[in-house]
């Protein structure tokens, strides 16, 4: 399993916590990495599929903590995932200094609601064709969190946008938004994967994302424990059928 930006995050918030984050199914035995119930752990699963954009998960707060986090999914699916905690008055030097490196085009991802929002908002195509890496930048937290970065980040105020409006109603179940078109971010991710070109990335992490619902509820059931697991077979069927095993599925 490979160890990422989200992975170092979490441990060193876990550090400086002075206790525990109560979140919701805190009684369950977690991975401490993909932070689903060990009976269920996917870490023997994660995906190592190569892509050619770079991704930006900017977290709230408390984000890191939330096991039905989804954020986590996209470094596990995009390799070169840049993780960094949100802060108001004191961002990290080293993300401006990603954010400022001319090796990338930093685009953030972001629903355009409002008039300057929309002045801002490209076409997908458009971020292929700048010829530099495309870094995909993500707010990762519920939708009040996200708006609260996104309008109180002066380093993100003058970033092209692509902004996303789904056609279909979000599939999460576990962390319902009052408005049900509020897609998780891994569910917004696959979308603009696809949009800029990355099919075979968005694919990989869509039946990653299906595959992490599925054992993340089956921790959370108190029915009698199986081990038919289906979302994760299409998982490892999609892999196969480019010719990647998982470490699980040649046991």
């Amino acid at each position: 399993m490979r160890i990422h930006g989200f992975h170092h995050l979490y441990q060193h918030r876990l550090q400086l916590s002075t206790r525990p984050f109560a979140a919701r199914g805190a009684k369950i035995d977690r991975c401490p990495y993909c932070r689903v119930d060990k009976k269920t752990c996917l870490c023997a699963d994660q995906p190592d599929i190569t892509t050619d954009v770079a991704v930006l998960l900017i977290l709230s707060e408390n984000e890191v903590f939330k096991p039905s986090n989804t954020g986590r999914l996209i470094a596990d699916t995009v390799k070169e995932t840049f993780v960094y905690q949100w802060n108001r008055t004191q961002p990290d030097p080293s993300m401006l200094a990603l954010l400022n490196d001319p090796a990338y085009y930093p685009v953030l991802v972001f629903p355009a609601e409002h008039e300057e929002d929309q002045a801002r908002t490209i076409k997908p195509n458009s971020v292929v064709q700048s010829g530099k890496k495309p870094l995909l930048i993500f707010l990762d937290g519920s939708w009040r969190e996200a708006k609260k970065i996104f309008r109180k980040s002066s380093y993100l105020a003058d970033l092209p946008m692509i902004s996303v409006h789904p056609t279909v109603l979000s599939e999460y179940m576990m962390r319902k938004s009052d408005n049900e078109q509020h897609l998780a971010t891994a569910e917004v991710a696959c979308l603009v994967l696809d949009a800029v070109g990355e099919h075979w990335g968005a694919q990989v992490l869509h039946a990653w994302f299906e595959a992490f619902k599925e054992s993340y509820m089956r921790g959370k059931s108190r029915s009698a424990y199986s081990s038919a697991r289906p979302a994760l077979q299409r998982y490892r069927d999609t892999l196969s059928q480019h010719g990647i095993t998982s470490q699980e599925s040649n046991k």
